[in-house]
């Protein structure tokens, strides 16, 4: 399939002037996304502590119970860091803060595609080395944004 050039410099700045005054930062996850987890958390914690406490000693593989509190340490990290992202479009490109941080300048994006899920609305940007980063946008205005760029880069397809 040949492909055209990405959008020009022009095109690009329009975009910009369009989403809005920059840079446009918001939650990465919506707040009822982020309630969830915590409260999804809180369960399974609870669950494990009764757990722990009807079974006997004798009972609990050592084994089974490190890897266990280490499921739910790692749960436990996925959400903190959910109640701590955030989105940023600047002149630049494109950052969210996560457990590692994604960035994406646009000179490199490649194709844009919005994927409105049920939790969460996804900006999946492909570069021009092929790699996808998926960015969060859990604010109206960042889902609205995210629909703009989509629109932009899937039209230069």
């Amino acid at each position: 399939m040949a492909l055209l050039d990405p959008p020009s410099l022009d095109e690009r700045e329009a975009l910009l002037r369009e989403i809005g005054p920059l840079p446009l930062s918001g939650q990465a996850w919506p707040d009822w996304v982020r309630i969830l987890a915590w409260i999804i958390l809180a369960i399974i914690g609870v669950q494990i502590l009764l757990s722990a406490i009807r079974l006997p000693p004798d009972h609990v593989s050592n084994v089974l119970a490190f890897i266990v509190i280490l499921c739910f340490l790692g749960l436990l990290l996925v959400s903190w860091h959910m109640q701590k992202s955030v989105t940023t479009i600047d002149e630049t490109g494109l950052r969210q803060t996560w457990i590692t941080r994604r960035e994406v300048a646009w000179q490199d994006i490649h194709f844009a595609k919005f994927i409105p899920l049920l939790f969460s609305k996804r900006l999946v940007v492909f570069t021009q080395r092929g790699r996808p980063v998926v960015f969060q946008g859990g604010t109206r205005e960042l889902q609205i944004a995210f629909a703009k760029i989509s629109l932009l880069y899937r039209r230069k397809r």
